[in-house]
């Protein structure tokens, strides 16, 4: 990433925790134990900064990322789209393997390695899966992930600009992924990189936001139009996704609130 991305990101990240002082939301009174309780099983004492932030996201999306989505539904058939898909999500292996080798999960490193030689190859760079069809499917794991397994606490939830629902370990996560684990994005970061490899990480940085958000229209267009709460929807809907991925889709048994199965799937990759 070019040094004035990196000042961009910085001033980003200052101003949220500089925002973050003064956006904390008051805890009701110990004494409305029922109401302290739901507090702190919401785990968002920054709700107020965050339903700020969500509110920019929207607008965001409004403006830019859902026309681009549609349009990139409209310019090319599913086959295509599929293809792309295929080639962000081969691209991401490093970031795949280097986790599953920090979680001690030598078997699922072995499939993750298998997937990259075999969908790079016989899959014509990743642009399609043969691997599954090998008996190798897709998984996904990142830093966050490993945190969380080896006993990192996921802390408040946070509404963050542009990415949308994290937490602090999943937000120190993404950052080791994007400029540590990823050798793609790594490379990029170098001030010594060349133009064309800086040009790439922003054509594929491009390509994985729309693609993402192409998967997943009608889904989350449904989940605004039948939710009370678009944002507490959400909410639920990242805690419990995180939760399957962490447990690799099998978490205990959720205690309150909608269930995991409630809400659309998210991309894996």
């Amino acid at each position: 990433m070019p040094r004035s991305v990196r000042r961009l990101v910085g001033l980003v990240v200052a101003v949220s925790m500089a925002a973050a002082v003064a956006g904390c939301a008051t805890p009701p009174d110990r004494s409305d134990a029922e109401a302290y309780a739901e507090f702190k099983a919401l785990n968002d004492p920054l709700e107020p900064l965050n339903r700020t932030v969500f509110g920019f996201n929207q607008a965001i999306d409004a403006m830019f990322l859902r026309p681009f989505a549609d349009f990139y539904r409209l310019l090319l058939p599913a086959p295509f789209r599929e293809g792309v898909h295929n080639i962000l999500a081969n691209l991401r292996s490093p970031v795949i393997l280097a986790n599953d080798l920090l979680q001690g999960e030598i078997d699922r490193a072995g499939t993750t390695t298998g997937r990259f030689l075999i969908n790079s190859t016989l899959g014509v760079g990743g642009l399609c899966d043969w691997a599954t069809d090998f008996g190798l499917p897709r998984h996904s794991e990142d830093f966050g992930q490993t945190l969380a397994v080896w006993g990192a606490p996921e802390g408040p939830f946070l509404m963050l600009p542009l990415i949308g629902p994290s937490n602090p370990r999943d937000a120190v996560g993404l950052a080791v992924d994007s400029f540590i684990l990823d050798p793609f994005g790594l490379m990029g970061t170098l001030d010594m990189a060349p133009e064309w490899m800086v040009t790439m990480q922003y054509v594929r940085y491009g390509a994985t936001v729309v693609d993402e958000r192409s998967q997943n229209v009608e889904e989350l267009d449904d989940l605004q139009k039948s939710s009370l709460d678009f944002y507490a929807a959400l909410r639920s809907l990242y805690r419990q996704y995180r939760t399957s991925e962490i447990w690799q889709g099998h978490p205990p048994a959720a205690t309150e609130g909608p269930r995991f199965d409630d809400f659309p799937s998210l991309p894996a990759d």
